[in-house]
């Protein structure tokens, strides 16, 4: 990196902290928003890490224009230059999935930022999210970018396996099994020691996308 990248990601950095300490904002609220994870955030206040180059320009982003434009077009902007060819696959916010492949505006996907993982869209892969909260650790954590794929159709479900459904509670990563009444599917987090397992009609189901890999940021 030359000396003149090197003292423009130093004071994207530094911009990006001095917001993060002056802000009344939760981690958890710039999570929701960014798409960063709300461990990645409490380390950049404590000071026990200094943002990446992609997390600084989403926060300088955020705290710019954060009263001017949508959190999703914020995220566009923060992203536009780092993949100007938009190859790869789209990293959504977790709170868009339902929209994503239905010309939702909100998701603005040709301006997502992307990551091209050719092991994952092999396996058919057709957009990122990333994790938030722990009811899957040890599996996955907070902060993991989760490659999913869509299920268009919804004929049957391979029990086991992990999930991202849109339902009536919201956003949910949980693993699908079979539930004695046949109208139900029961959903269960990796993490049992803090959450319980729970049934949900699968009428309840709004949108499902099947997780075929990971990636755990250091």
């Amino acid at each position: 990196m030359s000396s003149q990248s090197k003292k423009y990601l130093g004071d994207i950095q530094d911009e990006a902290i001095k917001f993060l300490a002056s802000s009344s904002l939760s981690s958890y609220q710039i999570c929701k928003d960014t798409g960063i994870s709300e461990v990645s955030i409490g380390n950049y206040r404590k000071g026990i890490k200094r943002p990446n180059f992609a997390n600084a320009k989403i926060l300088a982003a955020y705290f710019e224009d954060s009263t001017e434009k949508p959190k999703t077009d914020i995220i566009a902007h923060a992203s536009n230059t780092e993949t100007p060819n938009n190859s790869g696959l789209p990293l959504i916010p977790f709170d868009c999935v339902a929209g994503y492949g239905e010309d939702n505006e909100g998701v603005l996907l040709p301006d997502c930022t992307r990551y091209k993982i050719p092991e994952f869209e092999s396996l058919g892969a057709e957009f990122y999210v990333r994790v938030s909260g722990s009811s899957m650790y040890p599996k996955y954590s907070s902060g993991d970018i989760l490659g999913c794929r869509k299920i268009k159709e919804i004929l049957f479900f391979q029990w086991g396996k992990i999930y991202v459904i849109d339902s009536s509670q919201g956003q949910l990563i949980k693993r699908i099994f079979e539930h004695e009444d046949p109208d139900k599917v029961t959903l269960v987090s990796d993490n049992k020691e803090k959450y319980h397992s729970f049934a949900i009609p699968k009428s309840d189901i709004r949108s499902l996308s099947i997780v075929v890999g990971a990636v755990r940021p250091e």
